[in-house]
C-alpha cells in the first residue's frame, strides 16, 4: 500500500460520522428506496425528461462559455425530510466551447470526490483541459453536503452520519438524471460521467440508471464503498467507539436493519471471516497501531474491551431484548450504576465492522445496481498501491460488468490525484471516442 496514502491520512485530523449511524428509521427508508433507485427500469421513471431546471448565469469568457444553474433535488420528493435544508437545491456549472468544433456536442458530467467543494478544482483540473484537448464540454455538479450545499453545523467534509453518505448517493443518482435529460433537450451528446475517488463511485451509481449508452470513467474507485471504511486507511477516521455504543444500545440495528441488508458479497466463501482477517492484518499498518484503535474500545487497565453505556441506554436495550434471546440481553443487562461497563468481546467488535460493511454494501455495492447499458464504454482507472480503496477482497468491476476496461496506474490514491490527472482525462477522451465510433458514426 502507498506510504503517502498512509501518511496523508495520518496527518488529517478529520473524523467522519461523528454523530453515528443516523436515525434508524431513516436508514430503513433509505434501504427501501435503494431497491427502487438501483433498478434502471424503476429509477428512470423517477425523473421526467422535462424536470424543471433554471439557468441563473450565462457568461462568455476568453476560452469558454460558463453557465450556472440550479434545481430542486428530486430526492426531496421521494424521501422528504431526510435531506438537510441546505442540501435540497442542486447547483451546477456548465463549461461549454464558445463555438462547437463539429456536429457532435459531447458533454461529461463530473461528480466531486471527498473534500472537493465548489466548482473551481474540477473546472481547473478537468473541465477546461478537456475542452481544450478534445472539445468535450463539462457539467460540474455540487455534491449534497459540500460547498453551498453544506449544512451549517458540518465541519468541512465530515459527514455527521453514516446515513448521510447514502443520502448523498441517492440524491446524486437522481440529480445526474436531471442533467442528462437537460443535455438531451439542448441537443448535447454523446454524454459521459466521471469522478475521482468517492466521485468515481457516485458516477458509477448514476451511470447504471441512465437508459442509454453512456461513457463512464470512474477514477480511484471500485465496486463498493464498504472496503473504504472497514479496510482502507479511511477506517482510521471512523469513531468506532461511538458506532459500537449506538449499535449495542438499540436493538433495531441488529433485529431490523441487519435483516434488510442485501450484499452481493454474501455468497463469497467465508467473506466475513476474510474481512476480519484482512482488517486485523491491514489496519495497524495503514493508519495507526491497533492498540490505538483498541483504546477506543478498551479501558487501559483491562485486557477485555469494555463499552461505556449510560444506564438509560442499557435499560432501553434490556427492555427491548427478548429474555435470553441474544447477547444484548446478557451483556448489556449488567447494570451496576448510573454508568455501566459492558464487556466487548472480539466477536462483538467484529459484529459492528460486519454491520458497517453490510450497510455500505447494501447502498453502494454496484452488484446491487443495474449493469450499464453498454459496459464496453466503461474505463476504470485505479492505482496499483491505493491504500484508500482496497480491491482484493471484493467482487471486481470486470466481474460485475463484463466488457469494462481497467487501467492500472503505478501510484497510490493521493499521488494519483496529485500527478495523474492527465491519465484520467485520457481515459475520458478514449471512452468518448469509443462511444462516438459505436453510436454516432
Amino acid at each position: 500500500m502507498s506510504r503517502l496514502d498512509q501518511l496523508y491520512r495520518r496527518l488529517l485530523l478529520t473524523k467522519y460520522f461523528t454523530k453515528g449511524w443516523g436515525n434508524p428509521d431513516n436508514l430503513k427508508r433509505l434501504f427501501e428506496f435503494r431497491k427502487i433507485v438501483s433498478r434502471r427500469d424503476t429509477c428512470q421513471h423517477l425523473v421526467s425528461p422535462d424536470y424543471p431546471l433554471h439557468i441563473d448565469r450565462d457568461e462568455t469568457q476568453k476560452d469558454c462559455r460558463i453557465l450556472e444553474g440550479h434545481f430542486v433535488s428530486p430526492f426531496t420528493k421521494y424521501l422528504p425530510g431526510i435531506m438537510p435544508k441546505e442540501t435540497e437545491i442542486a447547483r451546477f456549472q456548465v463549461i461549454l466551447p464558445k463555438v462547437w468544433p463539429g456536429k457532435l456536442k459531447p458533454v461529461c458530467l463530473h461528480l466531486a470526490g471527498t473534500g472537493d467543494h465548489y466548482f473551481w478544482r474540477r473546472r481547473t483540473l478537468m473541465a477546461r483541459p478537456l475542452l481544450k484537448e478534445a472539445g468535450i464540454a463539462s457539467i460540474i455538479l455540487e455534491n449534497p453536503y459540500y460547498g453551498v450545499r453544506k449544512p451549517k453545523q458540518q465541519l468541512r467534509s465530515s459527514l455527521h452520519n453514516v446515513s448521510d453518505l447514502f443520502v448523498m448517493g441517492g440524491a446524486l443518482v437522481l440529480e445526474s438524471l436531471v442533467l442528462f435529460h437537460w443535455c438531451e433537450q439542448q441537443g448535447y451528446g454523446p454524454l459521459g460521467i466521471t469522478g475521482i475517488s468517492m466521485g468515481g463511485h457516485m458516477a458509477s451509481l448514476a451511470a447504471t440508471n441512465w437508459s442509454k449508452p453512456i461513457a463512464l470513467v470512474p477514477c480511484l474507485s471500485w465496486s463498493t464503498a464498504s472496503v473504504v471504511f472497514t479496510q482502507g486507511v479511511m477506517s482510521g477516521a471512523i469513531p468506532w467507539k461511538l458506532l459500537q455504543q449506538q449499535y449495542f444500545s438499540d436493538n433495531s440495528y441488529e433485529d431490523e436493519l441487519s435483516k434488510l441488508i442485501q450484499s452481493p458479497e454474501k455468497n463469497r466463501v467465508n467473506a466475513a471471516f476474510q474481512l476480519g482477517q484482512n482488517f486485523s492484518r491491514n489496519y495497524p499498518s495503514s493508519v495507526i497501531k491497533m492498540e490505538e484503535l483498541q483504546s477506543q474500545f478498551l479501558k487501559p487497565e483491562e485486557g477485555v474491551g469494555r463499552l461505556h453505556v449510560t444506564a438509560a441506554a442499557a435499560g432501553r436495550v434490556q427492555s427491548q431484548s427478548p429474555p435470553a434471546a441474544s447477547f444484548h440481553s446478557t451483556s448489556v443487562g449488567r447494570v451496576l450504576s448510573s454508568t455501566v461497563t459492558v464487556p466487548l468481546r472480539e466477536d462483538q467488535q467484529r459484529e459492528v465492522l460486519d454491520f458497517m460493511r453490510g450497510i455500505m454494501d447494501e447502498c453502494t455495492h454496484l452488484g446491487n445496481f443495474s449493469v450499464p447499458v453498454d459496459p464496453g464504454l466503461v474505463i476504470i482507472v485505479v492505482g496499483k498501491s491505493d491504500a484508500y480503496v482496497p480491491r482484493d477482497s471484493v467482487l471486481s468491476l470486470t466481474e460485475l460488468w463484463p466488457g469494462a476496461e481497467v487501467r492500472y496506474i503505478d501510484s497510490g490514491h493521493i499521488s494519483a490525484f496529485l500527478f495523474k490527472q492527465s491519465e484520467f482525462r485520457k481515459a475520458i477522451i478514449d471512452a468518448f471516442q469509443k462511444q462516438t465510433m459505436r453510436y454516432y458514426s
